[in-house]
This record gives structure tokens, C-alpha cells and sequence, in this order.
């Protein structure tokens, strides 16, 4: 069974928050609701893959649309906080299922560009065309009667950006872990453990009893089950990386030095390859070719 929670909302301009848990990639998806107009936005939904098999399938998506008709929401945003390496976006089938509209950051046209390049596909991906909205930094919307906010968080990729989602309740995707598993890591192309660093300072600006959620969990030696969300005042004080009683780095220096430390240890996700080609069209496959198939293309020696 997969493990689904929903932290309710706290009061007015306060969200209903449902995660739900994909063991295979370790990510969390959200449904974020206004709890007055029951509109929602599902945030980094997971389209199923077997790296294996190259099969890709619809069952966390489909979960999603259940707990949205069993909680009489309506789908308003269909939203993704980066074009993720470990887990290909379920965003192009949501939108043809709901008929909302499809958004990330603004600067995933120059993460296509990088990819454009590592893939020697020179006219592939079209950001503008395959998203019907490209954040700035600072851009404003609405779910419902919730105000949100983008702010750009660079450092595990160049585009990242967070959701602040009415005045308690932000979707922060590769920055924090829980604050027991520390930060994410910031070796994909366009990343850089120092701008990691200033995202996760800006992070902790908002308000002390800000939820959190998290992109990630998995697990650790002391708990059972993951775990997605910790206030702003959790992370600034028990982050195993940079919190101020239990943190190993204390600034910018020795967070860079700890950070790029641990990321030359990590292998890259066993599906990147296959989900940026994906992801960077906003959750479609490749076009089909004669014989109907999609297709990817793998380049060699290059990572």
C-alpha cells in the first residue's frame, strides 16, 4: 500500500496538504487544496518507470486523481518545482486528464539548453511549448483563494523553484531533506553546492512555523517509514548539515566543502537519463516514429 498523509490546514490562508509516497523513486507528490474553495494544485507528480523494461505507466497519477474526487477537489495547477533526474513528471497525462494548466520555472529553457547539447539533439525541447506557464522569481497565482508565491531556488538544478502556498506552507522539492538526512545534492549540470547554500538561507527567512515539504525521503538508520515535512524552526535548528545545534557546516565555506564531499560519493539516479529527455518536455515521450514507438537516446561516456 502506499503511504499517503494529509496534514490539515491550520487556519485561514492555510493550505490542506496530502503527500504521497513513491518508494521506487523516493519522491513525494502533493496535492495542495484551498480549504474554502476545495480547488487544489498537484505539485511534482510521479510518472511511473521501469528502468529496466523502459515501460513507463500512470499509477501514482491515477492515485492522485482518486484522493482528489475523494476529497471533492477540483485540479486548478498541474505544477512542477524542476525537471527532476530521478523520476520522470506525470504532468503531461494530468493535464490531458484534467484539463489544467502545466508550470515550472522560467529558467528551465536554459537547463534544455545544457540538455540539448549533452543529448546532441540540437532542435530538441521546447520549454514554451510544452508548459503553459514559465515562472520568474517572485511571480505570483493563486489555488483557489491561497496566494502563492515563486522564489527561485538554484543549486541542485540552475531552475529550481519553491511554492509558497498561502502564509504557512512551502514545497521547497531538492533543497532540504527531513532535517535528520540533511540537503540535497548539487552535482547535476547547473547545479553548484554554493548557490545550494544561499537557497537554503532564503528558505529559513520565512516564517518560523512554515511547513516545509520536501522533494525526497529515504529513510534513515533511526526511523521507520518516510517522512516529508519540518517547520523552517526544525531545519534551522536540527538540519544535520546546517543547523545551528545538530549542523556540521555553520557557513557558506564549509557547507560547499561538505556538500560537494558527499555528492562525489553518490552514483546519478539509474533513471535521469531517460527522465530528462522526458521531463524537459513536460511529461511527454518522445514524438513516436514509423513504426509508433517512442524512443530515447542514451549518450555514452559522458557522465
Amino acid at each position: 500500500m502506499p503511504v499517503i498523509r494529509t496534514d490539515p490546514s491550520t487556519g485561514p490562508d492555510s493550505p490542506e496538504v496530502t503527500g504521497l509516497y513513491d518508494k521506487a523513486s523516493g519522491s513525494i507528490q502533493y496535492i495542495a487544496a484551498c480549504p474554502v474553495t476545495k480547488k487544489c494544485a498537484l505539485i511534482d507528480a510521479v510518472l511511473d518507470f521501469s528502468p529496466a523494461h523502459a515501460s513507463t505507466g500512470t499509477e501514482n497519477a491515477e492515485t492522485l486523481l482518486r484522493l482528489v474526487e475523494e476529497k471533492g477537489y477540483t485540479v486548478e495547477w498541474v505544477l512542477d518545482t524542476h525537471p527532476h533526474a530521478d523520476h520522470m513528471m506525470a504532468s503531461r497525462w494530468l493535464r490531458d486528464q484534467t484539463g489544467a494548466p502545466g508550470a515550472i520555472g522560467e529558467k528551465v529553457r536554459e537547463i534544455a539548453e545544457l540538455w540539448r547539447d549533452f543529448y546532441h539533439l540540437p532542435d530538441a525541447f521546447d520549454p514554451d511549448r510544452d508548459f503553459d506557464r514559465l515562472f520568474a522569481d517572485g511571480d505570483t497565482f493563486k489555488i483557489g483563494e491561497l496566494d502563492v508565491q515563486v522564489i527561485l531556488s538554484p543549486g541542485h538544478t540552475l531552475g529550481s523553484i519553491t511554492y509558497v502556498v498561502g502564509r504557512d506552507a512551502a514545497f521547497v522539492h531538492d533543497t532540504f531533506m527531513q532535517p535528520d538526512a540533511g540537503t540535497a545534492r548539487a552535482d547535476f549540470p547547473g547545479g553548484t553546492a554554493s548557490e545550494l547554500y544561499e537557497s537554503l538561507q532564503r528558505l529559513l527567512e520565512l516564517p518560523d512555523d512554515t511547513r516545509l515539504y520536501v522533494g525526497h525521503d529515504y529513510g534513515t538508520d533511526s526511523r521507520d517509514g518516510p517522512e516529508w515535512m519540518a517547520t523552517v524552526a526544525q531545519q534551522r535548528y536540527r538540519n544535520i548539515h546546517i543547523g545551528q545545534t545538530t549542523g556540521k557546516a555553520h557557513d557558506r565555506e564549509s557547507y560547499v566543502e561538505l556538500r560537494e564531499a558527499r555528492d562525489k560519493t553518490l552514483d546519478l539516479p539509474d533513471r535521469m537519463l531517460f527522465a530528462l529527455q522526458v521531463n524537459l518536455r513536460g511529461g511527454r515521450l518522445p514524438s513516436p516514429e514509423s513504426d509508433g514507438h517512442s524512443y530515447a537516446k542514451i549518450p555514452f561516456n559522458r557522465f
